[in-house]
């Protein structure tokens, strides 16, 4: 299967599709039109236009009232890429790496960027052979673009420097120039720029980011409904003639979600004792809903980014003009991935507090839930664990976006910390699945001491395909095994 790079709007579904289907990528007739009509309205630009033309025909940055030459010109978009390859710290996941390539060529495709169809389609190229430059996680500030890492995804993959991932394993890159009989780029004017300014390496966390949040968030409604039972919950609060005298889109949604999952269920229309569920349990509409809500404004936001031209200068054929603006600058991508931090890390608090209620000895049952708890710790410390990467999403929930570090000479006085916000996010996403994980595993646990009553048909088959990879613990065992296949449950799981 085959995806059309082209300038029709990229939604974030598409991306799933193409990584999903393991789609490969083509440049469309338009896209190739419009990249050939701005290269070559810049060639004449350049043989017409006296003033400097900043990062065409001037240095970068501060150096930007530096004129260069003409014979110069190749080798100081060459310099620029090479310089600015300063990524230090963990690599960027492959499939995140995959995605820069992708965006970047999107980037591309609309036509004001100024670069050689040989350029973008080398871009291309990567991405069909699997050619994933290594790209570290720190060294944008998120304000000419994210100059470092889009360096370092370029050295290689442009100019045939560096180290890449091919066929996986990690190697010199010319190895692989070698085997696919590729040359290094000679880059034209604007070219270098052209690859480094961009949001992609935000964009691309950002993209990778709301598609497992919305995974999350669906998978968190659905573990919700079987902690619900196991505790022998109450139904009412997710009505919905409750939910629409404050009718919150994602409220509304996640009370839906619970009376479906749970219709059918013999636990929950059960007799109740007791008058009310703890927070965790009857406020949940309102936390996963607002959750739902801030996803659904984050992908927005993020959509529009992937189908923008986020480089610098921009060039505009038809206007007649290269004008140098900001349009590189992160603080929209910086500002929503603080917020989608915000809004995934709840979710993981209150389903660490959904799995506390379930191991407290209440409702009948027994504390940590084993049988013979004293002699068995049980779910004890799963908890535990639950608890501490809770309390570490919260630190990184800390907004990068209220930071700047000025930089370049104070030309560039004022960044987004976007790059940061980027890579915490991630980490966020990760952290919340593997609490999920621990609920799971706790209230399907939990579950069992309900029979022989049965949960609805939905959680029944639930638990039934988790119990394929995670067994009942009815005596102490090796925990963390359980936990590990937990998150690849979650990982694997048909929605």
């Amino acid at each position: 299967m085959v995806h059309y790079i082209s300038p029709e709007r990229l939604t974030l579904e598409r991306v799933k599709e193409i990584i999903d289907n393991k789609m490969t990528l083509a440049l469309s007739d338009e896209a190739i039109a419009r990249i050939e009509k701005c290269r070559n309205y810049l060639n004449k630009k350049m043989e017409t236009q006296k003033e400097p033309i900043y990062g065409v025909t001037t240095g970068f940055g501060s150096l930007c009232n530096i004129s260069i030459s003409k014979e110069q010109l190749s080798q100081l978009q060459k310099n620029l890429v090479m310089s600015h390859a300063c990524g230090v710290g963990d690599e960027v996941p492959q499939e995140v790496v995959r995605l820069m390539l992708l965006l970047k060529v999107q980037n591309f495709c609309f036509g004001y960027s100024g670069v050689q169809l040989q350029t973008a389609q080398r871009l291309v190229d990567c991405y069909n052979n699997d050619v994933l430059p290594i790209v570290y996680q720190q060294g944008s500030l998120g304000a000419s673009g994210d100059l470092c890492p889009l360096a370092n995804l370029m050295l290689p993959s442009i100019l045939g420097m560096g180290d890449v991932y091919y066929k996986g394993r990690r190697c010199d890159v010319k190895e692989v120039y070698d085997e696919l009989g590729w040359s290094p780029i000679e880059l034209q004017s604007k070219e270098g720029l052209a690859l480094l300014n961009g949001t992609q390496f935000m964009s691309a966390y950002g993209v990778w980011s709301v598609l497992k949040a919305q995974r999350l968030s669906q998978q968190a409604d659905m573990i919700l409904a079987l902690s619900l039972d196991a505790f022998d919950g109450r139904i009412e609060p997710f009505y919905e003639s409750l939910h629409m005298v404050r009718p919150h889109k994602g409220q509304l949604e996640t009370a839906k979600h619970v009376r479906e999952y749970l219709d059918g269920s013999e636990i929950i229309v059960r007799h109740k004792e007791h008058v009310q569920d703890p927070y965790s349990f009857r406020c949940a509409p309102q936390v996963h809903g607002a959750a739902k809500d801030t996803i659904a404004y984050v992908a927005s936001v993020i959509e529009t980014e992937i189908n923008s031209t986020t480089d610098n200068p921009i060039v505009l054929p038809d206007e007649d003009m290269v004008i140098s603006g900001g349009h590189f600058h992160g603080e929209p991508m910086a500002m929503v991935l603080d917020f989608l931090s915000i809004a995934v890390a709840e979710l993981g608090s209150i389903s660490e507090r959904r799995t506390y209620q379930l191991i407290d000895a209440k409702r009948g049952l027994p504390s940590f839930l084993v049988a013979k708890p004293g002699l068995n710790s049980g779910f004890m410390i799963p908890q535990y664990a639950a608890a501490s990467i809770v309390s570490q999403t919260k630190q990184l929930c800390s907004p990068c976006s209220v930071d700047s570090i000025p930089s370049s000479q104070n030309q560039e006085d004022l960044v987004s910390m976007g790059g940061n916000a980027a890579t915490k996010t991630y980490r966020v996403m990760e952290n919340v699945e593997r609490v999920l994980a621990i609920e799971i595993f706790n209230a399907a646990q939990a579950l069992e001491f309900r029979r022989p009553l049965k949960s609805s048909p939905f959680v029944e088959k639930m638990v039934a395909d988790y119990r394929k990879v995670v067994n009942f613990v009815d005596i102490d065992q090796v925990m963390y095994k359980h936990i590990h296949a937990s998150v690849k449950f979650l990982q694997e799981q048909a929605l």
